[in-house]
């Protein structure tokens, strides 16, 4: 009997609504190991998770068998569910529709583990709007602006 192999990587990004910077580091990382658990629970390996207040970058190994979609409209309704419900933050908590999903082979998963392991130094220098569309020209990927998340700038 045949089987399937199969080595998928995607780096998923999404951001909170409206571009708010809600994600504070007093329980960012109880928040990192409950979407874990849920990529866990969904059959999918994680590989790196990290973000930052306004943003959260996810690299995970998915099998074939998984609806992308799916997974991340699941991390998001129960993550959201989690944190009104650990009351984590006296705002109103809320991830913005959409996502970005980025594949790379194995050969380049050393290089993203490291670049989202690192957000904090890397936003030190780039804001979470030139880092978007630099993924989104670096994969060559054609975008309305109207479309794109909302950003908050100061």
């Amino acid at each position: 009997m045949s089987s399937t192999f199969s080595q998928i990587y995607i780096h998923i990004v999404f951001a909170v609504k409206d571009g708010k910077s809600l994600i504070h580091e007093s329980w960012e990382e109880e928040l990192y190991k409950y979407i874990t658990g849920v990529i866990k629970n969904k059959g999918q390996k994680l590989l790196a998770i990290n973000g930052m207040p306004d943003h959260i970058h996810i690299l995970i190994g998915m099998k074939p068998t998984c609806c992308l979609s799916d997974l991340v409209r699941e991390i998001k309704k129960s993550s959201n569910e989690f944190i009104k419900e650990k009351k984590f933050t006296k705002f109103k908590f809320q991830w913005q529709e959409g996502f970005g999903a980025f594949s790379y082979s194995h050969s380049a998963l050393d290089n993203v583990i490291n670049y989202i392991k690192n957000q904090k130094t890397h936003h030190q220098k780039k804001s979470f709007k030139v880092e978007y569309l630099e993924f989104l020209k670096a994969f060559d990927i054609e975008y309305k602006e109207e479309y794109l998340f909302e950003w908050f700038e100061d």
